[in-house]
């Protein structure tokens, strides 16, 4: 009898031990890897809603690691380089007068007053000779947002044949805390440096562009993917009244819409005087935890018949920032053909919610 009560207090004392005696000591779980920002550029990793992000333009290279059209080379350290002395930085692009750039006050009256222009020199002195040396026709748009929390540059030039070398940037200081739910409005400006893969006709290869531009999200639908990476939401978003200056400020958006009823044997004033509405395609998926927002954009013109038909397309890229999701970043990058020319806009915004 006694070995059955001292076997039945030790199996009462191993209950009290709460639960099987030879199960593994509990092991604090590890946290959840980070899945990944949504954007398809480099910058920022990992990227995560709490934190700053910066993006930029990545390099399209080619064989023997060249690029193939010049896209990328500026701003790769991830820095933006507003000066103190109202000059601009820009590292790794050559014939650019020794990076530093000029305000460009040329444009001012077209651009919107949170964005700035500057100009490579025309010329800089060889330091041993001082003999003066032809520089290239570079151009730089810098914009900020009052609070300073949102930022982004665009460099372009209009020196070479093909595409040339440049780059673009944007950047948000602090993180983010999104909705979980509801819908939100933004509103704001876009500035945009226009250049060419080829020579139009009429000699422009680099030209501003100004417009307005709307964005609202729907935090509630669609529903985030399986991954992870993508959060519950859908965006929509337009660029409209779209002007395109030269290089001294001139408007000459007349002349490029005239060109495009032209292309496309349209009669005069078919578009009714005014470039297309380039409109982001709405779907699943574009954006993501931490406030990143990716995805495609496009535009349409009337055709002879009384239809349409595509015109620009392109990807828009961007991010939210501040405690009520209430201001966003971003650059978007398209392309049309106009005169047989491939034409890339690259535009940057930066939107407050309403």
């Amino acid at each position: 009898m006694s070995s059955v009560r001292l076997s039945l207090l030790a199996l009462a004392l191993l209950a009290a031990c709460d639960g099987n005696p030879f199960a593994p000591d509990p092991v604090t779980p590890e946290p959840e890897p980070d899945p990944g920002s949504i954007s398809t550029l480099p910058g920022t990793t990992p990227a995560r809603a709490s934190a700053s992000i910066t993006r930029f333009e990545g390099k399209n290279v080619g064989p023997n690691d060249t690029d193939v059209n010049g896209n990328g080379f500026a701003f790769q350290n991830g820095q933006i380089g507003i000066n103190p002395d109202n000059t601009f930085t820009v590292d790794n692009l050559a014939f650019d007068g020794d990076n530093v750039y000029a305000r460009d006050t040329a444009p001012d009256g077209a651009l919107p007053t949170s964005v700035r222009a500057f100009a490579a020199a025309a010329t800089t002195n060889d330091p041993m000779t001082g003999v003066a040396v032809d520089q290239m026709t570079y151009r730089a748009l810098y914009g900020a947002s009052a609070t300073g929390r949102s930022q982004f540059a665009i460099v372009r030039t209009g020196a070479y044949v093909p595409y040339g070398f440049g780059g673009f940037i944007y950047a948000r200081t602090g993180g983010v805390t999104l909705p979980t739910a509801g819908d939100a409005s933004y509103t704001g400006t876009y500035s945009a440096l226009r250049d060419a893969d080829g020579v139009p006709a009429d000699g422009e290869k680099l030209t501003y562009v100004v417009g307005n531009m709307l964005m609202t999200i729907d935090f509630d639908d669609f529903n985030a993917n399986e991954s992870g990476v993508s959060k519950a939401g859908a965006v929509r978003g337009r660029v409209t009244g779209r002007r395109v200056y030269d290089l001294s400020g001139n408007d000459i958006t007349q002349d490029v819409i005239d060109q495009i009823e032209a292309d496309n044997n349209l009669s005069s004033n078919a578009m009714g005087g005014l470039l297309p509405v380039l409109v982001f395609d709405v779907g699943p998926g574009v954006i993501d935890t931490r406030g990143e927002i990716e995805g495609g954009i496009a535009s349409n013109i009337p055709t002879a018949d009384g239809g349409s038909e595509g015109f620009e397309t392109g990807t828009y890229y961007a991010v939210l920032s501040g405690a009520n999701a209430d201001e966003v970043v971003g650059v978007i990058v398209t392309t049309s053909v106009v005169n047989d020319v491939t034409l890339r806009e690259t535009g940057g915004f930066i939107l407050l919610r309403q």
